[in-house]
């Protein structure tokens, strides 16, 4: 009978605010009524591209294959068989695939249905653990996410990647074929090590690339805060949030492998998977830092917004207050009263000097207010350029 072990949120104690962000990404559901087993792919889509890699401590060979039958021969000898899987391809492939290697119904679903939640998922004979592997594209700078799922035999080890353009597995297929370290002594599940360590090695460069953008956008938010600036602050949480996503489950997955996976990994290569494990608190404690700086970013802009706002209406404030008593002295004498027929005259509308006193008087009120506010220190903001080496 089918021993099925699945990584379960609630047993793990993930809590209600992993819970909440569950639904900002996007997982493959079934519809209502599906029945359990169905395979979402084009049958008229093209085979995908399979290498198979058998070695030994002696030797490794390296063939393309057009069909899974031809893994059968390999499948029955004692060394290590790899087969890569490119692409999704066509229904009829992973039916015949699944003749080949006994595979069960919702295993194999788990492979093609994708997106899937990394996790782990143990059977009598096969254990499949799904993945997911993080790069930036190279054209657009923005992060892709591509599932890289596991199938684990006795002597067999499936990998399927669902975009061949991005492979971050060349190291691993390197180290066989020049034979390097322990890898070719080693059995499937060091193999299975090697993959998932390769695979969340491939998460420090990205989160390299966005330390820089953080710290770029921090400078961008201080020094030139702009709409165009909070659709970056947005983006960036957006993406900094799938990582944190991808790498918690990865963490989930990696711990029941360690802790429930004995029929299929050996004590030894649980060491190694330890140090995978302790890879993957690294990363999310390296996120996590990534999302609070991202989170202060979105403060500091709305405070730059504000204070740049203030700004604005102290400047027009000042220039307010310097024309208010202008503004009061030109009502004054702007009243259209007659001097000769009136009682109590204004006598300066007929002085010979009066319009010279008038811009004499107005523009000495004007430079003593403005040297007035030069004291009080209110122009300093807008003369004053700020120096980024004065900033802690």
């Amino acid at each position: 009978m089918t021993n099925l072990i699945e990584v379960q949120t609630e047993a793990l104690g993930n809590s209600p605010e992993e819970e909440e962000e569950e639904s900002n990404l996007d997982y493959f559901y079934d519809e209502p009524g599906t029945l359990p087993g169905t395979l979402d792919l084009d049958p008229d889509a093209p085979p995908p591209e399979m290498i198979l890699i058998d070695y030994t401590e002696s030797k490794a060979t390296r063939l393309k294959i057009q069909t899974p039958e031809e893994c059968i021969p390999h499948l029955e000898s004692d060394s290590v068989s790899w087969l890569n899987i490119n692409g999704l391809g066509n229904l009829d492939t992973w039916q015949r695939m699944a003749k080949v290697f006994q595979l069960h119904p919702i295993a194999l679903e788990d492979l093609v249905n994708m997106p899937q939640r990394p996790k782990v998922v143990q059977y009598e004979d096969l254990l499949v653990i799904v993945s997911w592997m993080v790069s930036l594209k190279p054209d657009s700078e923005e992060l892709g996410r591509e599932q890289v799922s596991i199938v684990m035999g006795k002597h067999y080890l499936i990998s399927v990647q669902e975009d061949p353009r991005e492979d971050c597995l060349k190291p691993v297929r390197d180290r066989i074929r020049h034979n390097q370290g322990i890898i070719r002594k080693q059995q499937v599940d060091y193999l299975a090590y090697c993959l998932l360590d390769t695979i969340i090695d491939g998460f420090f460069p990205v989160l390299e690339e966005y330390g820089e953008r953080i710290e770029t956008l921090e400078d961008e938010v201080v020094f030139n805060p702009s709409p165009h600036t909070l659709k970056k602050i947005y983006k960036i949480r957006r993406e900094l949030l799938t990582l944190r996503r991808a790498v918690w489950s990865q963490r989930d997955a990696i711990n029941v492998l360690i802790k429930t996976a004995a029929d299929f990994v050996s004590p030894e290569v649980r060491v190694y998977l330890q140090d995978c494990y302790d890879h993957t608190i690294q990363v999310r404690d390296i996120v996590e830092t990534y999302r609070e700086l991202s989170s202060g970013l979105m403060d500091i802009y709305l405070s730059s917004m504000s204070n740049k706002m203030n700004e604005v209406m102290k400047l027009l404030t000042i220039i307010s207050t310097i024309f208010i008593p202008l503004t009061f002295i030109v009502g004054v004498y702007g009243m259209n009263f007659n001097p000769d027929s009136s009682p109590l005259n204004m006598p300066e509308l007929n002085w010979y000097y009066g319009y010279p006193a008038f811009w004499g008087i107005t523009v000495a009120i004007a430079a003593w207010l403005v040297y007035f506010f030069w004291k009080r220190g209110w122009f300093e903001n807008f003369a004053k350029t700020i120096d980024k080496n004065e900033l802690p």
